[in-house]
């Protein structure tokens, strides 16, 4: 008997289950960088970047979500999600070489109801998917190498607000950040009804519904991240 992962729905259940972690994970990483913006407010943000008795004291609510990422429990829980997350991206360039190769063209992955195909990011997936791992990788040197990579290796992690303000303060890094969000948005937007049509969640009344959900989804994470870096320019740039 053929595996089952070698028909349509095997490969496209991989997809949702991996996308399933890359939610998880962007509304983990979304929420702690909020406290950064919540520090700005209450004064914090400026007083704890300049002052390295409070940083270490974890004086800041921002720096009191990285210590979190810094427990047990999130430190063998984030490099999962992770994984999740590259499973994600490295399977979607799979099952785009694939179609390319089957059917003699492009073509996305997943094709599930008229209104996927009529969708631009349904049929652009794969772009946005490139898109999003190339700044992703970007990212990484500017963030988790100087941080999570840092105490992982026994070494003291960097500054957090500083790392936020030397990152957003140059205007073209920011819009740089500024056009992954976009790409993020809309590959959230249909992966995830996407992921829940994958498993069976597809008919007219729930469909609509997961549309809606996702679109709200991933506005939410993505207007998170905007919040995140335009502040933190602001805060490098002395406008606020």
């Amino acid at each position: 008997m053929a595996n089952a992962f070698h028909y349509s729905i095997g490969k496209k259940l991989i997809q949702a289950i991996s996308g399933a972690f890359l939610v998880i994970f962007l509304l983990l990483h979304v929420t702690i960088n909020l406290f950064s913006v919540i520090d700005t407010f209450t004064g914090k943000f400026g007083v704890v970047a300049a002052d390295q008795k409070l940083f270490s004291a974890g004086d800041g609510l921002f720096q009191l979500g990285c210590d979190f990422m810094s427990t047990p429990v999130i430190t063998i829980l984030v490099p999962v999600l992770a994984l999740g997350f590259f499973i994600h991206i490295l399977y979607g360039c799979y099952l785009t070489w694939y179609n390319i190769w089957a059917r003699g063209g492009y073509k996305r992955y997943g094709a599930g109801s008229r209104a996927a195909v009529d969708s631009w990011s349904s049929k652009n997936m794969f772009v946005l998917g490139i898109v999003v791992l190339g700044i992703l990788f970007f990212h990484l040197t500017h963030f988790w190498a100087k941080m999570q990579l840092r105490e992982f290796m026994g070494s003291e992690a960097e500054n957090p607000y500083l790392l936020l303000t030397a990152t957003f303060g140059r205007w073209w890094m920011t819009l740089i950040y500024l056009i992954w969000f976009v790409a993020l948005w809309f590959h959230l937007c249909h992966g995830f009804w996407s992921m829940f049509q994958t498993v069976g969640w597809n008919n007219q009344v729930w469909f609509k519904r997961l549309k809606v959900i996702g679109v709200v989804v991933a506005t939410l994470i993505c207007l998170g991240f905007v919040v995140i870096a335009v502040n933190a320019f602001l805060q490098a740039n002395a406008l606020i």
